[in-house]
């Protein structure tokens, strides 16, 4: 499951809170409103900023602000375009509520003037500020420049948000230690528990929008210590990536946002220039507030302050404070806050100095917060022509490491830090070591950690893993109930070399089953031999049961999620493979496969190998050979210990297979020869979603059994698989060649959000329309080439005249987690054997 990760490690986070209750509200969060001292109504999108310090918010459409205040605060200055300013002085109290009257006056900026009005898009000067700051965005951005480097930290905490340190508390009496981990909130003011911390340092180097990155440094401690630490940064970075303004569309927490630099953005935002004086910590002269606010407050879209020069022509951003609303139909998030700093060059040039994304997290209403806070720092900006980035420049891969990144020592982080930070941050390592005396964190550790990885440690440093677990136990109609036992050993025996198997038992069919490998890794690896990037040699063989017309891209066969069938499939052979294979993964994602095999079927119960003339085999052998190439620009993946789950479908990816078997050469009773080809990307389109789209064709060039045409992936459970027929049964269709696609449209709520009290809901809208469209020539027909096997019962029979297609519509969301699709056969409804026209699929889909 694609998020598992990210929700395991919110899991371990409540193990601490069970018996948290409220926290104690520090003193230095303030609330208010700004209003109109006429009619004494709120004035909206108000700019209302701490002096000195800086620290600015914007006010909601009724005029009501909250916001931290920094020690030695002594000031709030409250701004709104066509009106005076107004300063008000700090009083220290328990109920810290400010009532801030603003005088209304004729304001002029530049030549237009703005008046208290109806809101328009048209003949709006914050509306054109927007515009042309959007235009000025390429003038501005340094990636332009022909040599453009800069240093970057990145600091990720997570912990838990108003966390309870009064005796009341039943963690704080058994564990009166915690008291020392605990920060405060940079949102709220409340007390944070920091319990995981990220930190990664490197250089990052541009040439006219070409973009090579050398990680210099990466290490974690915390809660989240026992799972990967390269996947973790992996899903975090992903979820919290970085922001541009000016891009069209804004990729956070896996959803698109609609930027408020887009030319679609006058339809999705309200703009109102709000101050022509404002004053931004560490820049010189006054700054224009533009400030933004969604139409729609369940669409994507942030609310906040951009900050410009007041006289500059080249218009950089100084500053960026957002948030996104409260309302919006975004999971688990009940706070998000982006600040963004800039310098300007001489020249004009942007310089970013930080990046920092703050928000809290909550499960469902009622359960504890989860504090997360992602601080990216930049500095020794430069525009000279280095041999550092020729060198990467030369190399495969956008990413290189350096091959001491994994061990610094405190004074190389020491010297990467602000100062700034808490200290509860700096000391989760120390938090780790008093926790993991408690039984219950261990105890859950352990729990977690097979919940996430899939497998069974034997110890510390474990040198073999049982797994993985979802396989122990599993059913299907033709073994029925199935016990299975394996494992595989880690980098802690050796790190070049690996092995794996296991052992399996249908009470079904009474066969053991088994499978056992050998890998040399010419790469040295951290923990196990399927870590990205591989250069290896594998043998491996393996006897077990091959479901033809039912295979699953990224889960085994046997998993017991998928024991539940919508019908009986009878289409069980036995296989025995012997396989050599040289895997190459380049830093490029550019991959290359070779495979030198024999294969074995083995005729069962319900399937026979029956010749056209008549002649009956038990089994029959093919020696083949296979080439692969794959090419995915920018992918990135969940690698578990058997499989890589996309992160994100962003990336393309490619894909060209060919396998070739002579007949007769040795024991290969038919010949192959077989090529395949696909390509998939996710293609984001701002407000209207995302759309995933696959691709996907092959041609058997001559004579070759059914075992080894093309047929397409059926799914006979009740769960959503990708790249799979909900409908279709298995071997329906039997091709020699053929062409399919799969479409889904993610819709993010486009309809729904617009629906009164049904956007409440959160519910998102999803339609998916999978085809394909295949022939069986003569020569791979056993009607006319009586050499070859015979179909199985109601397999291919049917010719092919029209695509065969489905489409199904759901409901996304439900309850957060719940993914609901109806799914309708639009062709082929109507033929002489038992099909499912339409029905019900479901899956768990984590996502915010």
């Amino acid at each position: 499951m694609r998020y598992k990760r990210i929700i395991s490690a919110v899991f371990v986070l409540l193990l601490f809170v069970a018996s948290a209750g409220a926290a104690v509200v520090s003193e230095t969060l303030v609330q208010g409103i700004v209003r109109d001292s006429i009619t004494l109504e709120g004035i909206p999108y108000a700019s209302v900023s701490v002096r000195p310090g800086g620290k600015a918010v914007v006010a909601d459409s009724r005029g009501l602000f909250s916001v931290v205040l920094d020690p030695g605060s002594s000031e709030l200055r409250a701004s709104s375009q066509g009106y005076a300013p107004k300063v008000v002085p700090v009083v220290e109290s328990r109920i810290n509520l400010y009532d801030i009257m603003l005088v209304p006056e004729a304001k002029e900026l530049k030549e237009l003037v703005v008046k208290k009005a109806r809101y328009s898009k048209r003949n709006n000067p914050a509306v054109d500020f927007a515009r042309k700051l959007k235009e000025k965005g390429a003038e501005s951005d340094p990636r332009k420049k022909p040599d453009y480097s800069y240093d970057r930290y990145e600091r990720i905490v997570l912990g838990l948000h108003d966390f309870d340190t009064t005796s009341q508390n039943v963690m704080m009496r058994k564990m009166p230690f915690l008291i020392e981990h605990v920060d405060t909130s940079e949102i709220s003011g409340k007390p944070v528990l920091a319990l995981s911390l990220k930190e990664t340092a490197g250089t990052e180097f541009w040439r006219k929008n070409e973009h090579r990155s050398l990680l210099t440094g990466q290490r974690g401690a915390g809660v989240d210590e026992f799972i990967d630490g390269e996947n973790m940064m992996t899903m975090l970075t992903e979820i919290l990536r970085e922001v541009d303004l000016y891009d069209s569309q804004i990729v956070l927490m896996k959803n698109n946002f609609v930027s408020p630099l887009s030319a679609a953005a006058p339809d999705f935002y309200r703009f109102y220039l709000v101050d022509s004086t404002a004053v931004v910590p560490d820049t010189e002269g006054p700054h224009i507030a533009l400030a933004f606010y969604p139409r729609n407050k369940s669409s994507f879209c942030f609310t906040g302050h951009v900050y410009v020069p007041a006289n500059d022509k080249t218009m950089p951003i100084s500053r960026i404070d957002m948030h996104v609303p409260d309302d919006i139909n975004l999971n688990f998030v009940k706070d998000l806050n982006i600040v963004q700093t800039y310098k300007r060059t001489p020249g004009g040039t942007r310089l970013k100095e930080r990046d920092d994304m703050i928000m809290t997290l909550q499960a469902v209403p009622g359960t504890p917060e989860v504090y997360v806070s992602r601080k990216i720092s930049y500095d020794n900006h430069s525009f000279e022509h280095s041999t550092i980035a020729d060198s990467l420049f030369a190399k495969i891969g956008e990413k290189q490491v350096d091959r001491e990144a994994l061990d610094r020592d405190e004074l190389f982080w020491a010297n990467m830090r602000s100062g700034n930070e808490q200290a509860g941050e700096n000391n989760t390592a120390l938090l780790m070591e008093r926790l993991c005396s408690k039984k219950v964190f261990y105890w859950g550790e352990k729990v977690l950690k097979v919940l996430v990885n899939g497998y069974i440690t034997t110890g510390k440093d474990s040198k073999f893993d049982f797994g993985p677990v979802n396989t122990f136990a599993s059913y299907n109609s033709f073994e029925g109930f199935r016990l299975r036992a394996g494992g595989m050993t880690t980098a802690n025996l050796s790190k070049h070399i690996f092995g794996r198997g296991y052992l399996a038992y249908g009470f079904g069919d009474h066969k053991w089953k088994y499978s056992a490998e050998a890998e040399y890794s010419f790469n040295e690896k951290r923990y196990h031999a399927r870590e990205w990037p591989i250069h290896s040699l594998r043998l491996s063989h393996r006897y077990d049961v091959d479901r033809l017309g039912s295979h699953y891209l990224y889960t085994n066969a046997d998993n017991f999620v998928l024991s539940l069938s919508r019908l009986s499939d009878k289409h069980f052979s036995y296989r025995r493979d012997t396989e050599l294979r040289y895997t190459l993964e380049l830093r490029n994602n550019l991959s290359f496969g070779l495979t030198a095999a024999h294969s074995r079927q083995e005729a069962s119960r319900w399937l026979s190998f029956i010749k056209g003339d008549g002649q009956v085999l038990d089994h029959f052998g093919e020696t083949w050979f296979e080439a692969e190439i794959r090419y995915a620009p920018g992918e990135k993946f969940y690698q578990s210990g058997s499989y890589r789950i996309p992160v994100s479908a962003d990336a393309p990816v490619f894909t060209l297979r060919h396998r070739f078997a002579a007949k007769g050469f040795a024991g290969t009773a038919f010949g192959i020869n077989r090529t395949e080809i696909s390509a998939s990307k996710r293609f984001r389109m701002s407000f209207l979603g995302s759309l995933d789209l696959a691709a996907e064709g092959g041609h058997v060039w001559g004579e070759t059994p059914f075992t080894e045409l093309l047929i397409p992936n059926a799914n006979l459970s009740y769960t959503i698989q990708p790249r799979s027929f909900a409908l279709m049964n298995p071997m329906e269709f039997i091709n020699s060649s053929y062409v399919g696609w799969h479409a889904t449209w993610q819709l993010r709520g486009l309809i729904f959000n617009l629906i009164p009290g049904v956007k409440k809901l959160g519910l998102r809208e999803v339609v998916s329309f999978n085809g394909m469209w295949g022939q069986l020539s003569k020569r791979n027909n056993p009607k006319y080439n009586p050499s070859l096997l015979v179909f199985p019962e109601e397999c291919g029979d049917m010719k092919m005249d029209k695509p065969y297609m489905e489409l199904s519509a759901g409901l996304d969301n439900i309850f957060r987690i719940l993914r609901v699709d109806y799914v309708w056969r639009l062709s082929y409804r109507n033929v002489p054997y038992s099909i499912d026209r339409s029905g019900v699929r479901v899956a768990l889909h984590f996502t915010f």
